[in-house]
Parts: structure tokens; C-alpha cells; sequence
């Protein structure tokens, strides 16, 4: 019998969305899986959504995770872009809570602050992190690894869930 739960964690992007799982025992971490998925951005907006829906429902079955987190969006200066990805946003979710997870929301800011210790990190300071944090995970693209930062920041709050619950 074990306490360790698998965590999927999403960056989620119309053209790459970052994935990474990971799984928690007690304190300790253990890296399990990353990769990012790539959709065609010639394809109409709708096969791009479809895409990223497939692929992550894909990974739910592969890696049956106990608890997912995804990044939220902010807004930022061009309100077209960040609709676009909160649509994308929006298919990864749909896909988790399609297959049964559980989905917990973070601001880039929580995550930050979860693995690096301060919600002011930059890209390279959180990849870094993770890259100590997960030592097994090699090398990895900036999406991957803001998924797993995700995952990390899933863990912590995640586990304090599971511990509620019994």
C-alpha cells in the first residue's frame, strides 16, 4: 500500500502546451513523465482545440493521475491573444475534468512562489528549480518545464487536499 499520489501538471498554449507528471510520496518528489504538445498553427482554431483536448485526455489514460493543476491565464496587453489562450486553457480542462480529475487552478505567481520561493521568478530561476527539484527529469523545454513547476505546485496543495479528506 502506498500514500504516493501522480500529478498532472499543464502550461497550457495554443501552439505548445507543456505537460509534465510527477509523483509525491510523503515530501519526497519523483519525476515520472514531460513533453509538450505541438499543434500545426496553420489549423483552424477549433482542430487546434480539438488537438490539445485529444492529446491531454490521451495523457490522463496513459498516466492516470490522481489530481491535475494548469496554470491560469492573465491578461495581458493584447486581449486577442489572451483569449486565444484562455481557449486553449479551456480545452485542457474540459479534457481533465473529462476524465475524472480533479483540477486545480494556479496563477503563475503561486506556482512561482511554490518552487522557487517567490512569486517574482523568472523563466530561468523556475527551471532551474525544477531541474533540482526533479534531477531524473534531464533536459527540458521552458514549456515542460513550467508544466512540471505546475505539478510541484499541484503537489503542495494536493496533498493537503487528500489529508482533509481523510
Amino acid at each position: 500500500m502506498t500514500d504516493a499520489i501522480r500529478i498532472l501538471g499543464i502550461d497550457p498554449g495554443l501552439r505548445h502546451t507543456g505537460w509534465g507528471v510527477i509523483e509525491q510520496s510523503g515530501s519526497r518528489l519523483s519525476h515520472v513523465a514531460h513533453g509538450v504538445i505541438k499543434i500545426n498553427p496553420e489549423l483552424s482554431l477549433a482542430a487546434r482545440l480539438g488537438g490539445i483536448h485529444r492529446e491531454i485526455s490521451d495523457l490522463a489514460k496513459s498516466y492516470w493521475p490522481d489530481f491535475a493543476g494548469i496554470e491560469e491565464t492573465l491578461v495581458n496587453a493584447n486581449p486577442r491573444s489572451a483569449l486565444k489562450l484562455g481557449q486553449a486553457r479551456g480545452a485542457a480542462m474540459a479534457a481533465l475534468h473529462g476524465s475524472g480529475l480533479n483540477v486545480l487552478e494556479f496563477s503563475p505567481r503561486t506556482i512561482k512562489l511554490a518552487v522557487v520561493g517567490t512569486g517574482g521568478a523568472d523563466k530561468t530561476q523556475v527551471a532551474f528549480m525544477v531541474a533540482r527539484l526533479l534531477p531524473k527529469a534531464g533536459k527540458m523545454s521552458s514549456d515542460a518545464s513550467d508544466a512540471l513547476a505546475c505539478a510541484i505546485c499541484t503537489a503542495n496543495h494536493a496533498s493537503t487536499l487528500k489529508r482533509g479528506a481523510a
